[in-house]
């Protein structure tokens, strides 16, 4: 698989602090080698638009499609709770 950054997405995460950016990779890496791997409790968000939901740590969540062989990512937030 591969890795796709939304133009937004790359805004999002710059502005995230150095500790969140580097959680945010290592979990990357993880999306790259399983989709469910439990640390990030990845997930169908929304089923209509295909977008999926996977976790950077308990307060972080990122987004993103599945096209063809890439992951689309999409956005990158606090959980709201």
């Amino acid at each position: 698989m591969n890795i796709q950054y939304h133009p937004r997405f790359k805004d999002k995460l710059r502005k995230l602090p150095q500790h969140l950016q580097e959680k945010f990779y290592k979990q990357i890496e993880f999306l790259l080698l399983n989709i469910r791997h439990p640390s990030l409790r990845a997930k169908k968000y929304d089923e209509l638009n295909g977008i999926w939901q996977a976790r950077v740590n308990t307060n972080i969540r990122f987004y993103f499609k599945i096209i063809k062989n890439t992951y689309l990512l999409l956005n990158i937030k606090n959980h709201p709770k």
